[in-house]
Parts: structure tokens; C-alpha cells; sequence
């Protein structure tokens, strides 16, 4: 007599629809994720990878839309040729794209 007391005090009534209504909630924060979180992430990676690949002689992109050519790479900055005896300093986050090798001279 205890135990089916206890088995029908078990199941609190109206559990089930709490935990439905936060299925949409759920549903809502993964999509989130895979449209907008992850593909961050993912350019983030190859941004970084970018960053570890750049080396002396690769044209580059700055953030302001300077293009140049790397002629010495120092721990957190770099310094660009942007014109025939014209160098800048700038830091290596400001980079933002790595051009294709012979793309300033056809600029």
C-alpha cells in the first residue's frame, strides 16, 4: 500500500510541460551556435594560422587598406615596404589578408 502511494506521489504533475517549454529555448541557443559561434571560431583559427605563416616577401593587406611587402618580422610587429624606400611599422593583428605573390606590381 506504501509503495503505489509513493509511486503515484513520485510524478509531480505539470513537470513535463516546464520542461517543454524550455525545449524552444534549447533548440534556439544551438542553432545559435552553429550559425554564428562556430564559423567565428573557425575564421579565428584561420586568422591565426595566417598570422604564424607570415614570413619576409608576402604582400599584405593592413586593416587601414594599406598594401605592402614584408621586409622584417619582429615578435608582435612587422615592418611593410609600402612604397620604394618607404617602410612602416605595424603590428601583426592589423593584418588582414595575405596576397597572392606579384599582386602590388599589377595594382
Amino acid at each position: 500500500m506504501f509503495i503505489s502511494n509513493a509511486n503515484a506521489q513520485s510524478l509531480i504533475p505539470g513537470m513535463d510541460g516546464n520542461l517543454a517549454s524550455f525545449l524552444p529555448i534549447i533548440l534556439m541557443f544551438v542553432v545559435l551556435y552553429f550559425l554564428m559561434i562556430r564559423p567565428q571560431m573557425k575564421r579565428q583559427k584561420e586568422q591565426k594560422s595566417m598570422m604564424d605563416a607570415l614570413g619576409k616577401g608576402d604582400e599584405v593587406v593592413t586593416a587601414g587598406g594599406i598594401l605592402g611587402r614584408i621586409t622584417k618580422v619582429a615578435e608582435g610587429y612587422l615592418t611593410i615596404e609600402i612604397a620604394t624606400g618607404t617602410e612602416i611599422v605595424v603590428q601583426k593583428n592589423a593584418i588582414t589578408t595575405l596576397l597572392p605573390k606579384g599582386t602590388i606590381k599589377s595594382v
